[in-house]
């Protein structure tokens, strides 16, 4: 089977439609907030991505550790890489070299092992800390009452830079109850801001994604990870 391209997907189509999307909620919004797209490139092949890194992209996102591990040498490395899925801590070790900054620090256990691995590659990270904004037993994260307390106790690890934070909220049935979840994070941040912590700074608010990504930033989001409305539906047929 021949190798997928760039042109096998909607990205030529979808790429300036969603850039243009992103420009008009940030009008809209009343934060001022300029967003930045990160495609979520869980199942794209190595070729679609450095193909579309060469028409633009600069920010990609992995989720699964060994998918990374396959794609990371042949990776076009003008891109940024972030890691935004669920990462256990016995896998921290081989995400840490590859990415720039992990978005789903759920734990202070996690948090932890984050800081002892950039402390072996004398290496610096930039960390979001997810929230589980709908209190969602099937989710990872922080309780928002927890974060002031959590936020304090990991500002406080070697190596590691607080840099705001990240949510998945609940699957919603209109924009009305999204935004209840976004405006809920975008309050957070600007309360965690204003607690002036040492090592915590309040730079990025992740949030949207492919369904919701102009409700998220008209409440304030700054980077929104967007796939599927790039590149089409996920293959996960091997």
């Amino acid at each position: 089977m021949m190798e997928k391209s760039l042109s096998d997907t909607l990205f030529d189509k979808a790429y300036p439609e969603i850039l243009e999307n992103i420009k008009s909620a940030e009008n809209s919004s009343p934060y001022g907030n300029k967003a930045r797209l990160l495609a979520a490139t869980k199942t794209v092949p190595v070729t679609v991505i450095n193909e579309a890194i060469a028409k633009g992209l600069d920010l990609i996102g992995e989720n699964k550790v060994q998918e990374l591990k396959e794609k990371f040498p042949h990776l076009d490395k003008r891109a940024e890489i972030h890691f935004i899925g669920n990462l256990q801590t016995n896998k921290v070790k081989e995400v840490v070299p590859m990415v720039s900054m992990i978005h789903s620090v759920s734990s202070e256990k996690l948090a932890l092992e984050i800081s002892k691995q950039c402390q072996k590659l004398d290496k610096d990270m930039d960390i979001l800390l997810q929230i589980n904004i709908g209190n969602e037993d099937s989710k990872s994260g922080f309780d928002a009452e927890e974060i002031f307390t959590v936020c304090e106790k990991i500002s406080k690890l070697p190596r590691l830079f607080v840099k705001g934070l990240m949510a998945i909220p609940p699957i919603c049935e209109n924009e009305a109850e999204n935004s209840k979840y976004f405006c809920k994070m975008r309050q957070l941040f600007i309360d965690i801001e204003a607690k002036k912590m040492d090592n915590v700074n309040m730079v990025y608010l992740s949030m949207g994604m492919s369904g919701d990504y102009m409700e998220a930033v008209r409440c304030g989001a700054n980077i929104v990870r967007i796939g599927s409305s790039l590149f089409g539906a996920r293959n996960y047929s091997k």
